[in-house]
């Protein structure tokens, strides 16, 4: 009879061990996700799906049909603002035009391409 008194909290001992366990294991893991995700490159790639993915629903309306036909200019000014503000800031307006200038002559290389062999 004694026997079958202490199974039951024997039993409950074995399982709170195991919850303890399994407890530790997810602080473990929990603790290896944040420093993964605190890694520089882990970072940075958050940050830029997250402007691309703002750029995609703030601008998302260019994709639609019509297109620019009825693109609103006054909605997009205070987004050129700031991007124009914030590059002339870092004076990073050089650097820009260097490579608008850039993808330009490789957009117009592209087209001359696509022309020649279509």
């Amino acid at each position: 009879m004694s026997k079958q008194a202490h199974d039951p909290v024997a039993a409950d001992i074995q399982r709170l061990i195991r919850e303890g366990e399994l407890y530790r294991i997810k602080v473990v893991h929990a603790k290896a996700l944040v420093a993964q995700a605190m890694r520089p490159d882990a970072l940075m790639h958050g940050a830029v799906d997250h402007a691309v993915s703002l750029a995609q629903a703030r601008l998302g309306g260019l994709m639609q049909p019509g297109g620019l036909s009825n693109f609103n200019y006054k909605a997009l000014m205070p987004y050129a603002i700031t991007v124009g503000s914030f590059l002339a800031r870092k004076r990073l307006i050089k650097p820009v035009l260097g490579v608008a200038a850039l993808a330009g002559v490789g957009v117009a290389w592209l087209l001359k391409r696509k022309r020649s062999t279509g």
